[in-house]
Parts: C-alpha cells; sequence; structure tokens
C-alpha cells in the first residue's frame, strides 16, 4: 500500500508551516488563516538557477546591471525609482477594475521598443490581448502566451529569453508537481520563487499582477511580498476615473512617491501636474486646503468636515483619506486647546479626490476645516493651510516648507498659514500669517487675529 502524503498546514498571512491544525498562528498572531496543503516535491523547475554562485568581494562586484529602462511613461518611472531596473521583480495589486493589466499592457507596448516582451497571462486568451491591445492602441509587436503551467511558462521563457516578462496573474499559476489548486498559498509561493530565479538568473524585469482580498492586501501569504524588489499598489475608486500608483516597497528607490493616472477609454493618461484635480474650487464652511509632500512632489490637497449634531452618547466620527486615529487625536486637542465643542457632534472628513493624506502637515488644515464647520464660517478666499499639530495644540514646522510654498503660489493661493517662524518667506503678493499655536488659527477663522 502506498505511503500516504504528508499534510502540512500554512499560514496565509505569513508562510508559517505547523504540522496541525491551529486556530492562530505561533508567528503572526492570525487567526483562521492556516491551511491545508501538501509540500512541495523537489522542484525540476531549476534550469535558470544554472552554476553554483560564488561569493566575490565588493570592489569586484559590477554594477553595469544596475541601469534603469525607461517604461515609456513618466508617472511609472518616479514610483519606481527613476525605471525600470534589469533583473528586478515588480509586483502589482490593486482592486479589480482598478486597470493593472490596462497599466502593464500599456507599459509592455513602449518596452517592446526596448527588448523582447513576453506577456503571459492566465486569464484571458491571446485574441482578447489583442483586443484590448487594438483598444488601447498598442502597437509594439510584444509576445502572448495564454498558459498557467509554470512548466510550459519556463520552457518558454529559455527558448525566448526575454528582456521583460509580464505574469498576469500570479494567482493562476500553478506547478504540476504541487498538488494543491492555483492561488492556494503553496502555489503562490512556488510560483514567485520560481519567477524571482528567472530574474536574477536572466537579466529579465519581471512584473507580476496579484490580486487583493476584501481588506486590500495582496492574496497569498506575506512572503510574497518579501521575496519581491517592488510592491506597488494601485489605489482608488473603479467607478472615479482618476487612480494613484503608489510603491509601498522599493529596493531601488523611495516608497514616497506616487504615480497619478485618469481612466479614459483610450487606457491610462498620465496626470503630471496633479494639484488642481484634488481641488473642489469651492469656499464653503468645512473646507481647507493643504499642500501635502507626496516624495518630491508637492500637491495641494482639500480636505472637507462635515458636523452634525450627534443623536447617541457616543459621537461618529468618520474619515476618509485621513487616519481616523489621527483624527479622534485632533478632534481632542480642537476641544481642549482651542475650546471647541465637539464632544456632542458628530465629525466627519473627507480628502477631496480619494487621496490618502499620509503628511502630518495637513493636520492644521484638518482643524481648520473642523472648525469652520462647527462655526459655519468659511476661510477667507484663496486660503493653504500647512502645519502638523501637537498635542499641547502648538502648531509645529514642517519640511520643505519653501518648495510648498512656491507651490501656493504657483496656483494662485494669496494667503497662507504657516508655523511660527522667524524666516518669512517672500513671495509678492501672498500675505501669510504665523501661528504658533491651534488657538492662532482659530481666531484667524473667527477674525480676531491681529
Amino acid at each position: 500500500m502506498a505511503k500516504s502524503q504528508k499534510i502540512v498546514y500554512i499560514c496565509g498571512e505569513c508562510g508559517y508551516e505547523s504540522g496541525k491544525w491551529l486556530g492562530r498562528c505561533p508567528n503572526c498572531g492570525s487567526w483562521n488563516t492556516l491551511v491545508e496543503a501538501v509540500p512541495a516535491a523537489p522542484s525540476a523547475l531549476s534550469a535558470l538557477s544554472g552554476a553554483p554562485s560564488r561569493a566575490l568581494p565588493l570592489s569586484k562586484v559590477e554594477t553595469t546591471g544596475a541601469r534603469r529602462i525607461s517604461s515609456g511613461m513618466e508617472e511609472l518611472d518616479r514610483v519606481l525609482g527613476g525605471g525600470v531596473v534589469p533583473g528586478s521583480t515588480v509586483l502589482l495589486g490593486g482592486d479589480p477594475g482598478i486597470g493593472k493589466s490596462t497599466l502593464l499592457m500599456q507599459m509592455a507596448g513602449r518596452l517592446s521598443e526596448v527588448g523582447t516582451v513576453l506577456y503571459v497571462t492566465g486569464e484571458e486568451s491571446a485574441a482578447q490581448l489583442k483586443l484590448r491591445a487594438e483598444r488601447l492602441g498598442v502597437t509594439g509587436e510584444m509576445l502572448l502566451l495564454a498558459e498557467t503551467d509554470l512548466a510550459a511558462v519556463e520552457a518558454e521563457i529559455a527558448r525566448v529569453k526575454p528582456s521583460f516578462l509580464i505574469i498576469d496573474s500570479i494567482q493562476t499559476m500553478a506547478c504540476s508537481d504541487i498538488s494543491s489548486a492555483p492561488g492556494s498559498v503553496t502555489q503562490v509561493r512556488e510560483a514567485t520563487a520560481l519567477l524571482t530565479r528567472v530574474a536574477k538568473g536572466t537579466g529579465a524585469s519581471v512584473f507580476i499582477v496579484g490580486h487583493v482580498t476584501k481588506e486590500g492586501a495582496i492574496a497569498g501569504p506575506r512572503v510574497l511580498e518579501h521575496m519581491v524588489d517592488t510592491v506597488l499598489y494601485f489605489e482608488g475608486d473603479r467607478h472615479d476615473a482618476f487612480r494613484l500608483l503608489r510603491a509601498v516597497k522599493n529596493r531601488f528607490g523611495s516608497t514616497n512617491e506616487i504615480g497619478v493616472f485618469e481612466m479614459r477609454e483610450t487606457g491610462m493618461a498620465e496626470i503630471k501636474d496633479p494639484s488642481g484635480i484634488f481641488l473642489s474650487g469651492t469656499n464653503a464652511p468645512g473646507c481647507a486646503v493643504t499642500c501635502a509632500m507626496e516624495g518630491t512632489r508637492p500637491m495641494l490637497v482639500e480636505i472637507q468636515a462635515l458636523i452634525a449634531p450627534s443623536a447617541f452618547n457616543n459621537p461618529r466620527r468618520m474619515a476618509a483619506g485621513l487616519d481616523g486615529s489621527r483624527l479622534i487625536l485632533l478632534l481632542a486637542v480642537l476641544e481642549k486647546k482651542a475650546f471647541l465643542a465637539l464632544g456632542n457632534q458628530d465629525v466627519y472628513a473627507n480628502v477631496v479626490g480619494g487621496i490618502r493624506l499620509e503628511d502630518r502637515s495637513g493636520d492644521l488644515a484638518a482643524c481648520m476645516c473642523i472648525a469652520s464647520a462647527l462655526l459655519d464660517t468659511p476661510l477667507p478666499t484663496g486660503t493653504v493651510s500647512i502645519g502638523e499639530v501637537a498635542l499641547t495644540g502648538e502648531v509645529r514646522p514642517v519640511s520643505r516648507l519653501e518648495k510648498r510654498i512656491s507651490e501656493c503660489v504657483r496656483l494662485g493661493y494669496t494667503h497662507i498659514i504657516i508655523p511660527k517662524t522667524d524666516k518669512i518667506p517672500k513671495a509678492p503678493g501672498v500675505k501669510f500669517s504665523t501661528v504658533a499655536t491651534l488657538g492662532d488659527a482659530v481666531r484667524i477663522l473667527t477674525g480676531q487675529s491681529r
């Protein structure tokens, strides 16, 4: 009688393996994440590994392979850190319908002018990919392969020797040596490990599409993100036109940069000057504008607030585009240091345009829009508020203030509220209001400032 296969249980969050099922993962502490799997047999997909590696002195390591290749899209190059690095592995995640495949198809068309592009799809046929390319106006002569078997994909990679490889998506790829279904923890991990070896062994740049879970994380074990060089997320409402491409991991560049795109009938269009698109243009109570830094790019962003009397003992605090915990903290400072009665009010805050504001320089604008909504008094026309709010009520200075002010002046703003400083920037036609505390800023709103 044949010996039965050993069963292991693997955590879908961190990849921890256990010989028995556990309700809680001992490694990451997540509940109900261990799934049954069969251990992978020694893989035959190792032809690209080549000869054993030898250690080299640092002085003899060549860096010619670290040159960057332009993807043909400036916004994508910005997020990648300046372009595509040969031999790198990039993981692109996002909600269904957000435009991941559209972006990669446009990129593939432009990269095909530089080198050979192999586009592997496990979700569509080659005919469907051609129809999409025609709709997007992609004219590059790329190679298409509709296949889900990793062995067949590896054989085609060895034959074609592409400079750029696109896998759409990793959850559809399967290794015949593993008995679990495609998309399982084991399959996704083994497929990513193979593609990483391909990138490092051949110097090909690999782009992998990953589906996301309902929590917004890329489906599969968390170690998937550790195995690749760069992790990109496509953000935004798929019913809205604008998309944000953000790097959450990048071994070859900064993770602070974002790329802004607009979904059109002809595909993804780059928005090279995105400051104006996140402004509503209204000057109603509850609206305030700030200038946030996304990497090296200053962006004007509008924050809106709505205040309503609460019908419950515990008033609601809801935030979209802002950290909810940060909003609660700012409300406490407003009530304690600026003497605004918010304990019996529901507070709703939103960042216009679907952008997620993480820069602390938006604290003052968030407080100003909440105070404006509570007092039903709009801020003076053409006002921008820049500053971080401390728990003591102090308005703290922020980095790169001159660059932020230059962006505000370029877009026509004439009144800028900034933290108190000994050196006030000079800008013709612009009034600067310096505030030391949050109370000083609120008095500007109520017309009591000196």
